[in-house]
């Protein structure tokens, strides 16, 4: 027997787990789902599911790692790296990883099986597309008995759906506060009236209500149930969820940063060519770009064989870009919600099953473009504070400074008092320069910003 780890977030089924052992991922089948397991195989349906790309894939291990007596089988799957959580997707990721959800479910019921869980957990964003990962997931299916996994997809997904489409807001947080879905009732409570001229949102939403509170007083439902209902079911959600409006009509913070800039089309080209010539030099494979907006230079990083997380705290920026990747079958670029002042902590049972941001997510690189500036003067984050920041999470850096002489900087100080003494390139350079040495300096032609390539010192 080796020595392993079980991971923290695989602790709710009696049916396995993943653990770690020698680094290396590995999933645990144990006895008690021993004939589900063999069906899933034996049917074909494991097959459909990873040929479509649908399901990760893994490797049978004739070995009890664990030494447990419970152990049936050990599985390796295909490794997936890194992990993102549902409140770090904009819309149209779990828009898409909803639908590939039924997809998933409508296979299932072709090979005389069906889903037991229906969460976003089970989800995972590989090589630009959304991927099932839980291959304990799967159930005999009893015709008679309706989908158990329902109540849990609508709170996971159609609820948070529904909330962001019609109250045109954000609702990331609102899902890491709900990690196991957001109940119906919260949900029928912040729907405005006009919701109430929705077929999906009676049937889903108030219908569901209803039946939640009748069974509260004590009434049991008692209609039976047949495959054609479940998948009449299935139909109807996936119309409503293909058919939320593709292009968001509000227009948040930062979603027409490029076009209403007042800085120069001449300023992104000199730009590109020093980032151009950043990208030869390193020999980073990896990379986080904060602030990425709509992903400019998160392409320029692509295009030279990186793998890239790209990262802002607008959803329609991130929205933009993750069409942009799915249109063009782009693998290497991952799109993420991130406030960097506020970034998605430890969460779930003993601040363990879902890992803070960071602790997931690391590079060879971190690029920080006409960022700082936002950071100190719109954040209040001092110089110091931001380059330990750094120091923590970036072997190799690549970070813009914005002097107060700036136009942008000089907007943002015009509506507020001017108390950042030391927001100057020396200050700058001998903060950061305590945890990283300067590679290259270069001035952005045309524009009093400079761009630095910095390695850390430890």
């Amino acid at each position: 027997m080796t020595t392993y780890t079980n991971h923290p977030s695989s602790f709710k089924d009696p049916s396995g787990f993943v653990f770690e052992s020698e680094g290396t991922i590995y999933r645990q089948v144990n006895q008690y789902y021993a004939a589900q397991y063999r069906q899933l195989m034996d049917s074909g349906l494991y097959k459909q599911l990873v040929d479509r790309k649908q399901l990760i894939a893994h490797k049978e291990v004739a070995e009890n790692k664990t030494g447990i007596t419970e152990w049936y089988v050990t599985l390796q799957p295909e490794l997936i790296s890194p992990i993102s959580y549902p409140y770090e997707w904009c819309f149209e990721q779990l828009q898409d990883a909803a639908l590939l959800t039924l997809s998933v479910l409508k296979t299932a019921l072709q090979h005389g099986m069906i889903l037991k869980d229906a969460t976003p957990y089970n989800i995972q964003f590989h090589k630009g597309k959304p991927v099932f990962i839980d291959t304990l997931s799967f159930d005999t299916y009893d015709p008679k008995q309706p989908w158990i996994a329902y109540r849990q997809f609508c709170q996971c997904f159609l609820f948070p759906l529904y909330l962001e489409h019609y109250l045109k807001t954000d609702i990331q947080k609102i899902l890491s506060t709900y990690i196991d879905g957001i109940p119906v009732d919260f949900v029928a409570k912040l729907l405005p009236l006009k919701s109430r001229l929705s077929l999906g949102v009676w049937l889903h939403v108030y219908l569901q209500h209803t039946a939640t509170t009748s069974t509260r007083a004590g009434k049991q439902p008692t209609a039976a149930f047949s495959k054609k209902k479940l998948l009449d079911v299935i139909s109807h959600l996936t119309n409503i969820i293909t058919n939320f409006p593709a292009n968001k009509t509000y227009k948040t913070t930062w979603s027409n940063y490029y076009e209403d800039t007042i800085l120069s089309k001449e300023y992104l080209q000199e730009k590109e060519k020093v980032m151009k010539a950043f990208c030869r030099q390193t020999k980073a494979r990896s990379v986080l770009d904060l602030g990425a907006n709509d992903g400019y230079f998160s392409r320029l990083f692509a295009s030279h064989q990186m793998q890239v997380i790209a990262t802002d705290s607008d959803n329609r920026c991130i929205s933009r870009l993750y069409q942009e990747v799915k249109k063009n079958n782009t693998e290497n670029i991952l799109p993420l919600m991130l406030d960097i002042a506020n970034p998605s902590p430890a969460i779930g049972f003993h601040n363990q099953e879902r890992a803070a941001f960071h602790d997931r997510i690391k590079t060879d690189l971190v690029a920080a473009l006409a960022l700082v500036h936002h950071l100190v003067i719109g954040k209040n984050i001092s110089l110091p504070v931001l380059a330990d920041y750094f120091n923590d999470i970036a072997p190799e850096l690549i970070v813009e400074f914005v002097p107060k002489e700036d136009e942008k900087v000089k907007q943002m100080l015009a509506t507020r008092p001017d108390t950042f003494v030391d927001y100057d390139q020396a200050h700058f350079e001998q903060y950061f320069t305590k945890h990283f040495n300067i590679d290259e300096k270069v001035p952005v032609s045309g524009t009093h910003r400079v761009l630095y390539k910095m390695h850390r010192k430890r």
